[in-house]
């Protein structure tokens, strides 16, 4: 690879996992105020595989496209002015979100404030799982619902990437935390400090949980409704975070109808968060779980499994061995 280029994954036009290919681009220059990192490991989400299909974030997109937001590397150069990052420095960020980021390549350029140290306790593949699950989970439950010790919190889709985060910030907060996931993620989830799981295959989470304070749903209603069944398990003036797919005027209305509030939410980027979330996952607070790597050249296979759902935590793709 000559200095000018790089390996990367591309999209040419949205679709399948086919229409992922491995090519050799420009390398990006940091402009003022940026960093260039070398990409040592890249998180793979849903809004990858969403955005790849022409949902997600394909609204704000143009090609060709480099998919990925999550990525864990080496500072190679810094742009003018930064003062809080070196080349050699070990970081992990999701930056631009929602705008592209690039990270399914060998180098990315981002702002150095969208960057943090990378968890000195992990290794590139599992910080790389980290930032926009992490900063997803810790947003909405600090952030969004201000969870508090003593406070009932609902969180769905527990076992996933967000869900295993926000079991895990619910827990450190002093929350009792009801997650739903398949029954063989129970005893991992109550590992992580679950105080109660609710199998969703077998039993409608409304039947068995009440009075709760808020409720992370990480699933939705294009899924069985989750999101305004989810309503049913508030108590008066709860809170429901909606994820994946935001507030509809429908579901306002019936949050208003059942004296509870619902709120949309999207990630941003926020360095000092993953400082914070570095820090507790340093200190043994935070466990990171990593399913499955693929290597770079493998990112369509990475959206198959994806895709497939039923994951335990992250899908990582390796670029620097």
């Amino acid at each position: 690879m000559s200095e000018q280029t790089m390996r990367a994954v591309t999209i040419k036009e949205f679709g399948g996992p086919e229409v992922l290919t491995a090519e050799q681009v420009a390398r990006p220059e940091p402009l003022p105020t940026e960093v260039l990192v070398r990409v040592h490991a890249a998180g793979v989400n849903p809004v990858d595989w969403k955005t790849r299909a022409g949902q997600g974030m394909a609204g704000m997109q143009t090609f060709p496209l480099i998919l990925g937001w999550d990525v864990s590397g080496v500072v190679e150069e810094v742009g003018f002015g930064v003062t809080t990052l070196a080349p050699g420095d070990e970081v992990y960020g999701m930056p631009w979100f929602p705008r592209v980021a690039n990270a399914y390549a060998e180098y990315v350029t981002a702002p150095a404030r969208q960057w943090a140290r990378k968890p000195a306790t992990l290794d590139h593949v599992h910080a790389a799982a980290v930032p926009l699950a992490a900063l997803t989970a810790w947003q909405t439950v600090v952030d969004t619902a201000h969870l508090r010790a003593g406070q009932r919190v609902l969180i769905t889709a527990a076992a996933g990437g967000v869900g295993h985060f926000a079991v895990q910030f619910a827990r450190h907060l002093g929350a009792h935390v009801i997650a739903t996931a398949s029954a063989a993620r129970h005893p991992w989830l109550k590992e992580l400090g679950a105080d109660e799981t609710i199998d969703y295959t077998t039993t409608r989470f409304e039947d068995a949980a009440a009075g709760v304070d808020v409720v992370i749903d990480l699933v939705g209603d294009a899924h069985d409704r989750t999101s305004t069944r989810s309503l049913k398990v508030l108590r008066p003036g709860g809170l429901l975070v909606a994820v994946p797919a935001g507030v509809s005027p429908e579901l306002a209305a019936a949050a208003e109808a059942a004296g509870v509030r619902a709120t949309p939410y999207l990630v941003e980027p926020d360095g000092a968060a993953l400082t914070t979330i570095a820090g507790l996952i340093d200190a043994g607070e935070v466990a990171v779980e990593v399913e499955e790597t693929f290597p770079l050249e493998q990112a369509g296979a990475a959206h198959s499994r994806g895709e497939a759902g039923r994951t335990r935590g992250k899908l990582v793709l390796t670029i620097v061995n």
